[in-house]
């Protein structure tokens, strides 16, 4: 049998992400946009887990089948952990990618290499019925380069380099990257969840 499963989000990246990641569920991905479905959800909350719930809880609401959203954050050893879980309004609201990137590499200006140490965390919030959830977190550990490397990816992409690859997310295929990446462990962690309920 199929089901369906919204993915919430807008960001054409993230859903070509996560439709891989999720390829071997009986689910049917949908996003907002193929359902006609505007929501916008301020992401007022001051934890992943917070937004993740926020927006999975609001999408819910419109289209009354299972939901998923997620929240991602980059975190800073050298700057206390900002940007955090405004990573994508870091550099203000409607910015683009380079804007964020940009402000991230002046804040961290003159630090050395050895001292730029960071991780991504994702929080995915599975939403299948009024305040039934399941949460799912992943963190990929790395560090930020002085200069970004790569055309690949998005967000912080080019600036990231994870422990143990001498490639930045932004120097990776969608493949490579959704082996290692904070998001891929998340959604990895939700995917076999939904396997297991499969089979029982």
């Amino acid at each position: 049998m199929i089901n369906k499963l919204v993915i919430g989000t807008n960001n054409p990246d993230k859903v070509i992400e996560i439709r891989e990641m999720l390829k071997e569920t009986n689910f049917e991905i949908k996003t907002l946009k193929d359902l006609n479905v505007s929501i916008e959800v301020e992401e007022d909350r001051d934890t992943l887990e917070g937004n993740a719930i926020k927006k999975a809880e609001e999408m819910w609401a419109v289209v009354n089948f299972p939901c998923t959203a997620d929240d991602t954050g980059l975190f800073v050893d050298a700057l206390d952990g900002a940007p955090g879980v405004y990573a994508a309004r870091y550099a203000g609201e409607d910015v683009t990618y380079e804007d964020n990137r940009k402000k991230l590499l002046k804040e961290l200006d003159g630090i050395p290499e050895e001292k730029r140490s960071a991780f991504f965390r994702t929080v995915v919030c599975y939403y299948y019925g009024k305040d039934k959830y399941e949460l799912f977190d992943g963190i990929c550990k790395g560090r930020i380069l002085t200069n970004e490397r790569g055309e690949k990816g998005f967000g912080y992409d080019a600036v990231f380099l994870p422990d143990g690859s001498d490639r930045t997310f932004a120097e990776l295929s969608t493949e490579e990257k959704n082996l290692i990446s904070h998001r891929a462990k998340a959604f990895n962690k939700f995917k076999e969840y939904l396997l297991s309920k499969q089979s029982s």
